[in-house]
């Protein structure tokens, strides 16, 4: 079982991240925090790298549940997904699997969580 969803996309990078930061407020879903990789990683470390975001993002009425659930779920909050540039090959969009990460908390509560939050995409 793979650990996350993956799609290439042709589109700007700056316009990859607007279509996806949309597609998941249309799910239910805001952003709550936006890492600039490739900035961060310049100002830390002075090194190139292609541009990456992450986008931590959270649905509400779902983190509710998984939070009465598992009080320490929110070590894996907010779902991330990434928005990452392949030079000469289009722009990849990831996301976390809810099912594969819920698996291992080993709650049964959380996995039928995910799987309601998978079924309703």
């Amino acid at each position: 079982m793979s650990y996350y969803f993956s799609k290439t996309i042709t589109a700007s990078f700056e316009d990859a991240v607007a279509r996806v930061t949309e597609a998941l407020k249309k799910e239910g879903f805001g952003i709550l925090t936006d890492i600039d990789v490739q900035a961060t990683l310049k100002k830390k470390l002075n090194t190139e790298f292609r541009k990456y975001r992450i986008l931590g993002a959270c649905n509400p009425p779902f983190a509710y549940q998984a939070l009465l659930a598992e009080d320490r779920i929110g070590t894996m909050l907010p779902c991330n997904v990434i928005v990452q540039e392949w030079p000469g090959s289009g722009v990849e969009v990831s996301a976390v699997d809810p099912v594969a990460s819920m698996a291992t908390v080993r709650n049964p509560q959380l996995g039928k969580i995910a799987a309601e939050r998978c079924e309703q995409s």
